[in-house]
Formats: structure tokens, C-alpha cells, sequence
């Protein structure tokens, strides 16, 4: 790497969906920025490949546009599991289901419009306070950010490891060719996981399977979810099955001097939340305003308040994972009151918030699990 690469104000490790969003948020204020990450593109990885209504509002500001062609809209969210049946449509906008590398590739295609230079197949090997080192160069840059994932370096050479809670699960996911039945994403639930359904095209679904058993695989887990096997029964599979680890994470500080960090480096929520790659987006905007502000503290204060209602959620979800009395419970009292799985999805979207579902939500709920035992 040599000219334009020696020198830049922002300098991002990491090339996928975070570093991504960081490096053209911060390109659209104005700032040099450059991206560099070891593999090549487009990258992959395990996830439920759905994308919120607001991941979509996100990306709107980001200026990032996907292929519709290449994507399918979902309305809502379906519960099932324990002879129950439950569903609501969002309060507004719509999500999207998406293949990996097909939004990688969108992401790609912005960053390059806006002019953030990007290098494919560079390790960075370490980071100081001005500078970062490649394999066998070095850059000047005014702020390092770390998006290089859960295991990041940065944070380490940072010395932001300190964390507040963690805690870990396994995630696995196969594509299968066969279009899909609702315009819902789907999740289903069972003995101590749980199989998520995106559609992702006209004629291809994303199916995830979320365990803390790290031997579980997806053929094995089919089976239990009577529903879902039967509707997969005769389906081909369009790809193998990859697997990851989902993390809820959080750090104490998510800076340290000009070292920034977003994304996974930065903490994460459970994927059962769905919310991982909205919360991304949404930091890299934050993160863009700190930058071009000199704030790095709005950035930390945003970034925590940001991860409340995704962690909120996923504790709400987890306790429904760990207590399948309980779970049978809430199932078939959202299912005799529709209502307030809908104030559930909304506080979800972020439509209401916390504070509001907890007072009208709650506690009907807490009547119906009443009746339902």
C-alpha cells in the first residue's frame, strides 16, 4: 500500500457490514477515510440474514441501496412453539431478507461511490496512537476504528477488554430452495433452541438454528419443530450449513484515546434479537456525528443507549430459552392476546418504548400467563 493509503483521517480494520457502515457514515462528513481487511470480498457469515424495519431507516441514511431482486420483504414476526401461535405485523416500514453477501456487496458498492478507499487482503498487525501497521507498512490516521468482530484485535491492543457481562451461545444456518410461505419472519421455539425462518428471495429461505448446545446440529434439531421439518420436507438445500458463535457482550468503555471501537468489537446482543446488524448501522451514524463533533464521549453515551432496548429484548427472550414453564405460558397468552404481542414487537422496532411497554403491556400479559396456568 503506498500514496493515497499513507496518510487518512479514519482509518477502519475491518471490512465487513460494520466497518463498512462506519467508513461511509464517516465519509459522508466529510472526512479521508480507508478500510482494509484481510479476506476478500463478498464476506460471509452465519446469521438469520434478516434486516429490520429500523436496520432499513439506517441504511436509508447511509445511503445504501439493495437490490430487490436479490431480497424479500417481511411484514412482521410469527411466534410458534408449544401448541401456540401468535403473530404481529410492524407498526411501520417493512424488514428485509437478504443473503450476506448480497448486502456486503451493497454496502461495497456505497463505500466505494462516496470514495472510501478499501484494501482487500491486508492484515493489519497493530495500532498506535497516530498510526496503524500493516504487513509491511504504515498509515498516519487521526482515529482508528476497530470493527474487526468478536474476537477483535483492536480492542485488545486498545486494552478495552474489561467487560460488563458475557455470555455465549451457538448459532448454525442452511439455505433451502423453496418459496417461502408468509411474508413473516418466523421463529420457533423449542426444548433449548430455537429455529429461525427469513425469507430471502422469491424462491429461497434462510433457516437459523440458535442452541447453547454446541454439538446440536440443524438435521438433528429439525425433527422437533414438527411444523417447520414438514414444510422443509422435499425442500433442497442451497447450501451447507455454517455455523458461529452469537455473544451477548458488554464493555465497559467502547473507546480509549483515538481508538474507536463498533460492531461486535464493541459488544453484541444474542442473536435471538435479530438486532445485531441495526445496531452497527446505527453506531456507525453516531459514531460519524463524534467524529465530526471531537466527542468521543457522545459516542460512548449513544453507543450504550443504543444497546438498552436490543439487551432488554434479549433478556425478555433468553428467560422464555431457560424456562420452558414460563415459555408455555407467555405462548399461549400472547395467543389470547394479540394485542400485546404487538406492543412486544413494536417496543422491538422501537416504536414504544421500554417504559411504555412495560406499562401497557406487562401487565396484561401478566393476566394472561395467569390464566393460561
Amino acid at each position: 500500500m503506498t500514496g493515497p493509503y499513507d496518510k487518512t483521517d479514519v482509518f477502519v480494520v475491518g471490512g465487513g457490514p460494520s466497518g463498512l457502515a462506519a467508513a461511509i457514515a464517516a465519509r459522508q462528513k466529510g472526512f479521508d477515510v480507508t478500510v482494509a481487511d484481510a479476506g476478500h470480498p463478498p464476506l460471509d457469515k452465519a446469521c438469520g440474514e434478516g434486516l429490520m424495519p429500523d436496520s432499513m431507516d439506517a441504511l436509508r441514511l447511509l445511503g445504501v441501496r439493495l437490490d430487490p431482486e436479490h431480497s424479500f420483504g417481511f411484514h412482521g414476526i410469527r411466534f410458534l412453539g408449544d401448541g401456540a401461535s401468535v403473530a404481529a405485523r410492524f407498526p411501520s416500514g417493512a424488514g428485509i431478507g437478504m443473503r450476506r453477501p448480497c448486502l456486503h456487496q451493497a454496502l461495497i458498492d456505497r463505500a466505494v461511490e462516496v470514495g472510501v478507499k478499501v484494501a482487500w487482503g491486508v492484515r493489519v498487525v497493530g495500532c498506535a496512537a497516530d498510526r496503524v501497521s500493516l504487513d509491511r507498512h504504515a498509515v498516519r490516521c487521526r482515529w482508528v476504528i476497530g470493527a474487526d468482530g468478536q474476537n477483535s484485535r483492536v480492542r485488545r491492543w486498545a486494552g478495552l477488554e474489561k467487560m460488563r457481562h458475557h455470555s455465549h451461545r451457538f448459532g448454525f444456518r442452511r439455505h433451502y430452495r423453496i418459496s417461502p410461505w408468509t411474508d413473516y419472519m418466523e421463529i420457533y421455539w423449542g426444548s433449548g433452541s430455537q429455529m429461525y425462518v427469513t425469507p430471502v428471495s422469491r424462491e429461497e429461505v434462510c433457516v437459523a438454528l440458535i442452541t447453547s448446545d454446541s454439538r446440536l446440529r440443524m438435521e438433528q434439531a429439525l425433527p422437533e419443530f414438527a411444523e417447520l421439518n414438514r414444510r422443509l420436507s422435499g425442500a433442497r438445500a442451497t447450501t451447507g450449513e455454517r455455523g458461529a458463535v452469537t455473544a451477548s457482550r458488554g464493555l465497559h468503555c467502547v473507546f480509549r484515546g483515538q481508538t474507536i471501537l463498533i460492531g461486535d468489537a464493541s459488544g453484541s446482543v444474542d442473536a435471538i434479537t435479530g438486532e445485531g446488524l441495526s445496531l452497527s448501522f446505527h453506531q456507525a451514524i453516531a459514531l460519524a456525528d463524534a467524529l465530526a463533533s471531537g466527542n468521543l464521549a457522545a459516542y460512548q453515551s449513544e453507543h450504550r443507549r443504543l444497546a438498552r432496548r436490543p439487551n432488554l429484548m434479549a433478556n425478555l427472550m433468553l428467560l422464555l430459552d431457560r424456562f420452558p414453564r414460563l415459555r408455555r405460558r407467555v405462548l399461549r397468552g400472547l395467543q389470547s392476546d394479540p394485542a400485546v404481542f404487538a406492543r412486544l414487537l413494536a417496543m422491538h422496532v422501537g416504536s414504544i418504548s421500554p417504559a411504555d411497554f412495560l406499562m401497557h403491556g406487562m401487565l396484561p400479559l401478566g393476566r394472561q400467563i395467569l390464566i393460561a396456568s
